[in-house]
């Protein structure tokens, strides 16, 4: 493997440290990058892709559920996104490739590699938005795809292995509240109930998954062993404003969050707003409130990116004259390390039951999900490093907050995953937006990587 070199810090260098090797430090902190900013603007070239080409695709998906307030609804196993899929089929048609719908409706495409004995590169990523969403989440790292096989035909470029393409089906998982579909049942992981779920206008997921070409009854027996792949990529939006801030260009994602999930659930007793004094009251909305602050003040207790959410609550019986009897929120917590995420949960139902009593109310935690980091492949990293220091496009190595198929494919294969910025950290709205420049910029290192890679005998 490459070693990276540690020398006076001359501008190559410079663009080395930021762009962190394998066994490398992090981001250079803020005074090198302001330096970086006024003694060395950022190169980030696509010298090979065709970036107008990629910006007029995207601009052509972006029709199919297009909203004419403003941003797209393309939901999964909806018409709208059955539409775009089709359309996507015929992009492909047209590069040669023969296309495929597995049994759990993802859109798979091979281009045939020189040694048809080598598993393939897999990558791609998905094309269904959340309901008024934008038109770069999952879109740039699909068109991407298809825009690097392009470029591989139209540069007669023979890899040894076969390439192999996909659109995950259902990755938002609007409709049934079950994202990440497709992928999960290409690793094995999909709970097969999930299949007579009924959407608002009474159509099963099973239903949906035919309509879209897929076969239901073999989504049980579709996952690959383990090696059948030789990596696999994925190019992706951040989603959130870290490389947009810093003005990077490229982020590589060093491992997809764990999540654990809760419902917390405080029971009080219900009296009359008016007639009850403070003193004696045993209001489960009081408790809530001391649980939420207490849910922040633990998980900033300590160094790390974790991070703990309460998104939704429900108060019962719900009237203004009446005191709250009972009490329900999510919980939500997310790191690299399950270790740290369960420890902190410890934390807060031990901190939430001691502000109970105190309150003569009672708390308790109802565990929803748990989701398993996924790290990525510490040699694909390595190459992404190398394709965008290629570019000389400063990169920071760092963790995805958000969930993605490359999660899934994380126990299929070695991982790996490529940010570009997005516009003031926006993303799920018709606000989300990354400059053409920085798609093109990703799908110059999404292009490069896949070369690299292809000349890898072995992916450890």
């Amino acid at each position: 493997m490459e070693k990276l070199q540690r020398n006076q810090l001359t501008r190559r260098e410079f663009t080395r440290q930021v762009a962190t090797g394998v066994a490398g430090a992090v981001l250079a902190g803020p005074t090198l990058l302001a330096r970086q900013q006024e003694e060395f603007p950022v190169l980030c070239r696509a010298s090979t892709v065709n970036g107008q080409r990629l910006w007029q695709t995207l601009q052509e998906l972006s029709g199919f559920g297009k909203l004419p307030e403003g941003g797209t609804s393309r939901l999964g196993f909806s018409r709208a996104d059955l539409s775009a899929r089709n359309w996507v089929m015929g992009l492909l048609r047209n590069e040669g490739l023969e296309v495929t719908i597995d049994a759990a409706a993802n859109i798979r495409a091979r281009r045939a590699g020189n040694n048809l004995d080598l598993p393939p590169i897999l990558f791609g990523s998905h094309i269904d938005t959340v309901p008024r969403g934008g038109n770069f989440d999952g879109c740039v790292g699909s068109m991407s795809a298809i825009e690097v096989i392009r470029t591989l035909n139209e540069k007669r470029v023979r890899t040894g292995h076969s390439l192999e393409f996909i659109i995950f089906s259902n990755e938002e998982g609007v409709h049934y509240g079950q994202g990440l579909f497709g992928s999960r049942a290409l690793a094995g992981e999909l709970d097969p109930r999930v299949l007579d779920l009924v959407d608002e206008e009474g159509v099963t997921l099973a239903e949906w998954v035919r309509r879209y070409g897929g076969d239901p009854e073999r989504i049980a027996n579709m996952s690959p062993p383990k090696g059948s792949f030789h990596a696999y990529l994925e190019l992706h939006i951040e989603q959130g404003g870290t490389l947009d801030s810093r003005n990077l260009p490229i982020g590589i994602v060093e491992g997809i969050v764990g999540i654990l999930e809760f419902i917390g659930v405080v029971e009080g007793v219900s009296n009359h707003a008016g007639t009850t004094p403070m003193d004696m009251r045993q209001d489960a909305m009081l408790t809530a409130a001391k649980i939420v602050q207490a849910v922040r003040e633990i998980v900033t207790s300590v160094p790390g990116r974790q991070v703990g959410t309460v998104g939704k609550m429900k108060v019962e019986p719900g009237a203004p004259n009446v005191i709250p009897s009972r009490a329900e929120f999510t919980i939500e917590l997310r790191d690299l390390s399950m270790e740290k995420i369960n420890g902190l949960a410890e934390q807060i139902l031990a901190r939430g039951q001691a502000l109970a009593e105190a309150d003569g109310t009672a708390f308790r935690m109802e565990h929803v999900a748990s989701y398993e980091p996924a790290l990525s492949n510490q040699m694909v990293r390595f190459h992404i490093q190398k394709a965008a220091e290629e570019m000389r496009a400063p990169a920071l190595v760092m963790p995805s907050g958000a969930g993605h198929d490359a999660q899934y494919m994380a126990l299929l294969a070695p991982m790996g995953m490529i940010f570009v910025p997005s516009r003031n950290g926006v993303s799920h709205a018709p606000e989300e937006y990354t400059r053409a420049e920085n798609v093109a910029c990703g799908c110059e290192a999404l292009y490069r990587t896949i070369l690299r890679l292809d000349k890898v005998e072995r992916i450890s």
